[in-house]
């Protein structure tokens, strides 16, 4: 674990270095990744199968061995214990509630010259939805991917899972049934992206791909991007804590641990004004990793990546925290909303000493697919808008067309495509 001061005089130095770090995927990864594409383009399902059963230890033979039905899904979730149906029942409508507030308007108006403008949001025609399996098998995550795009109005939306030795997630299956998912198929990896973007005799292509998944996947998803359209290129968990020495250092070590148990690669950081404070939840993550049935993952990350930073006073803290652009923001303080105001670069930010980011993954409403690796600078969240597509309209009658016609004129002149102004003039009797 890393330890930083401000009061430090080489500070600026080794939060570059911490700024600037990489965990993400390595050029060996983009080289595999490559060949796995032009396999699955060219092979298609005789690849898929091929990779599955190398990575997977599974054996695509039959349309059973390939899909999931929907009465399996069904089953799953009937089969769920009451309180867990209720939970997954609960976190789906919450979801849903959240997301249907952002379906965005049409517009369509007639500005004072009489030139009517506008657009309309449409959603895309199939979404391709890629859920981890194995270790990282969470029902949370389709959730949060296919909610927003049935909000949206997608008509077709396709999961994607690997499914090693055969085994499948029920809850993965009770959450797709809830969902209301059309197609679920057992392969995973950057194979499975591949298969979405170009389609092969069993699976037809998506316009667009979401989800989260390991270094082959984010860099499939990047490669891709153009073929189809895609959420954004994620890299390994992060969060980071702004606390104050008022907080209980066990919450504030179970949160911390919250994200490094997800991959030896996540990081988790702590900002805080108090040294003793800083002391005790560096103590503390030690015990709190002994007790977890992830201890191996989460104490891995923690020794590799994890960072604690005092700081004089957490009026230092934002300009910090602009700089890392976390996926999570907590800000466990007597006014976090003070720090919120000067934090522009976030995924999603958690507000007081009751909000830990682990509430945010399952029931809070707003979408837990996130950009990582500082992404957070230019990039949000997953919403609706990232399964619809805005189109513009304009309808100019003769007399709009004399008012704003000569100075496209001009300025097709200028720029040296004669044609378009001749299509423009030839209705102004030019």
């Amino acid at each position: 674990m890393l330890r930083l001061s401000t009061r430090d005089k080489d500070f600026e130095q080794s939060f570059k270095r911490l700024v600037n770090a990489r965990r993400e995927s390595d050029d060996d990864v983009a080289r595999d990744v490559q060949l796995i594409l032009a396999d699955v383009r060219a092979r298609g399902d005789g690849a898929l199968a091929e990779y599955t059963r190398r990575f997977d230890g599974f054996t695509l033979v039959s349309d059973d061995d390939w899909r999931i039905s929907p009465e399996q899904c069904r089953d799953a979730f009937d089969a769920l214990k009451p309180d867990l149906r209720a939970a997954l029942e609960l976190a789906a409508h919450r979801i849903q509630a959240y997301h249907e507030a952002q379906l965005p308007e049409n517009r369509d108006y007639v500005d004072d010259i009489g030139v009517r403008l506008g657009a309309v949001w449409r959603p895309v025609d199939g979404a391709g939805l890629y859920v981890p399996g194995g270790r990282a098998a969470y029902p949370s995550s389709l959730l949060m991917n296919a909610i927003p795009a049935k909000v949206a109005g997608v008509e077709r939306l396709v999961v994607v899972t690997p499914t090693p030795k055969g085994v499948v997630n029920p809850l993965v299956l009770a959450a797709a049934h809830l969902a209301g998912v059309d197609e679920i198929w057992r392969i995973g990896g950057a194979q499975a992206v591949a298969a979405l973007a170009y389609g092969t005799r069993r699976i037809a292509a998506v316009d667009v791909i979401t989800g989260p998944g390991n270094a082959w996947v984010a860099e499939a998803k990047r490669q891709l991007f153009g073929v189809v359209g895609i959420d954004m290129v994620a890299g390994p968990s992060e969060i980071l804590v702004i606390a104050d020495g008022k907080n209980d250092p066990e919450w504030i070590a179970a949160d911390l641990l919250s994200q490094a148990e997800h991959d030896p690669v996540a990081q988790s950081i702590l900002i805080t004004d108090d040294p003793l404070f800083a002391d005790t939840v560096a103590d503390r993550i030690g015990v709190e990793i002994a007790m977890l049935s992830t201890a191996r993952v989460a104490h891995e990350s923690w020794d590799k990546h994890g960072v604690i930073i005092e700081v004089r006073d957490l009026a230092e803290a934002p300009a910090l925290a602009n700089a890392l652009a976390a996926e999570h923001v907590e800000i466990a303080t007597d006014d976090p909303e003070a720090l919120m105001r000067q934090i522009r670069h976030a995924g999603s930010i958690f507000l007081g000493r009751h909000t830990p980011e682990a509430v945010g993954d399952y029931v809070a409403g707003p979408n837990h697919v996130l950009p990582t690796g500082r992404r957070a600078r230019f990039s949000s969240g997953l919403s609706v808008l990232d399964f619809m597509k805005r189109t513009s309209f304009i309808a100019v009658d003769d007399k709009a067309l004399r008012a704003i016609g000569p100075a496209a004129v001009a300025l097709a002149e200028a720029e040296g495509l004669p044609a378009h102004a001749r299509s423009i003039e030839l209705r102004l009797g030019i």
